[in-house]
């Protein structure tokens, strides 16, 4: 399977494990713009992040660790917010420009 949004998308293995629970291991591949904490300058950062979801239709009751649950509602898997959702966590993470990198750890970090 072969997802994309924007300038990223997943690729890997959609695998369906019982009637209401789906398997969902895939990279996350692309670019993505990302601000700097320091100056607030956007820049462009590459994305290869590794996913493994499980997708449920309704509430999940199992106790799994290793991969993200992600409830769905009516069967529906929405890829475009998985992928939108994924770019916003990377996103929220805290980022320094190559500008401020050169300034070192000399300020303030809120978190």
């Amino acid at each position: 399977m072969v997802i994309e949004f924007n300038s990223v998308k997943i690729e890997g293995t959609f695998c369906k494990i019982s009637p209401s629970l789906v398997k969902v291991e895939a990279v996350l591949k692309g670019t993505t713009e990302i601000d700097c904490c320091r100056c607030g300058i956007t820049e462009i950062k590459e994305v290869d992040e590794e996913l493994n979801l499980l997708l449920s239709d309704g509430i999940y009751k199992g106790n799994e660790e290793e991969y993200l649950v992600i409830e769905v509602e009516n069967s529906l898997i929405d890829f475009d917010e998985i992928i939108n959702s994924e770019l916003n966590s990377i996103k929220s993470d805290y980022h320094i420009c190559k500008e401020c990198i050169k300034y070192g750890d000399n300020f303030e970090k809120e978190f």
